[in-house]
């Protein structure tokens, strides 16, 4: 069985189904496709975008997953009245569909990141601090509280920018705090792992300001695997012997990506420009 990654979605549902079709079609067996987190928001169909992947995911027997993204994150705090709505978010026709709550609960069901193949998939980043054991270790504790019945006011605890860099003697909701910013949130961070959220509509930063790409850290604990993530549309694709960056910008007139990690063919599929590229992130 082969298996397939796939880059942010944000509600683009047609070009989804092409994507998807265009995978099975070119398999003899059913493969496993998993998905880079960020499935709805901004695009003009998040409702059924999110149906189509539950029902894949649902049908599977665990071959088709998907990692969380700050969006899929985003929606779940919208719908429990943590957050507002952003005047970019296209989230109603999930707020106010029948089955509302079933897709929430599989949504924060998913995991935070997943291991497979020797390839690490998650949304955002990695610390330079991180094994992919202790990633996927990590990543446990936040979809536990996900899970569990305080799972609310885990969100409404979740957001904030601090703390910026991992310690291991984080505790309680600092600790998952920083946590889910790395995994769904971090593009730059400093050498010794201090991570930036300012800068989002660039793949380059100046080198004075001390930050790198989190995936060019010196000596980062994940440079023996290869990182598959999203989040990045700057960046654009990326296709290397270590790192697969998927996020070729979708939603802003890209493509939607998928890579093949088993022998690193790609599949692509256009997209109009449902959203102008001022202000993205």
């Amino acid at each position: 069985m082969r298996t397939y990654a796939i880059g942010d979605l944000q509600g683009c549902h047609a070009e989804t189904v092409s994507l998807v079709e265009a995978i099975l079609a070119r398999e003899n067996e059913p493969p496993s496709i998993l998905f880079c987190g960020d499935l709805i928001n901004r695009g003009p169909d998040s409702l059924a975008t999110l149906r189509y992947v539950q029902a894949l995911a649902q049908g599977s027997g665990g071959r088709i997953d998907a990692v969380l993204g700050n969006h899929d994150l985003h929606l779940l705090a919208v719908a429990n009245g943590i957050r507002p709505e952003s005047g970019s978010d296209t989230l109603d026709t999930i707020l106010a569909a029948p089955d509302r709550e079933a897709l929430l609960h599989w949504l924060r069901s998913r995991p935070m990141a997943l291991y497979t193949k020797g390839h690490l998939l998650v949304h955002g980043g990695v610390l330079p601090q991180w094994t992919a054991e202790r990633t996927m270790a990590l990543a446990g504790e936040v979809e536990a509280a996900l899970r569990s019945d305080e799972w609310v006011t885990f969100l409404a605890e979740m957001y904030g920018n601090q703390p910026d860099r991992w310690d291991d003697d984080l505790r309680g909701t600092a600790r998952l705090r920083c946590i889910v910013n790395a995994l769904t949130r971090m593009r730059f961070c400093t050498a010794d792992g201090t991570m930036d959220f300012k800068q989002k509509e660039s793949a380059t930063i100046d080198p004075a300001t001390g930050l790198l790409p989190w995936f060019e850290v010196p000596g980062r604990a994940t440079a023996d695997v290869t990182v598959v993530f999203g989040h990045w549309s700057a960046l654009g694709l990326r296709i290397e012997p270590k790192l697969v960056a998927l996020d070729s910008g979708c939603v802003w007139g890209g493509q939607l990506s998928a890579v093949c990690l088993d022998d690193r063919s790609l599949l692509q599929v256009e997209c109009p420009e449902f959203r102008r590229a001022k202000g993205k992130g």
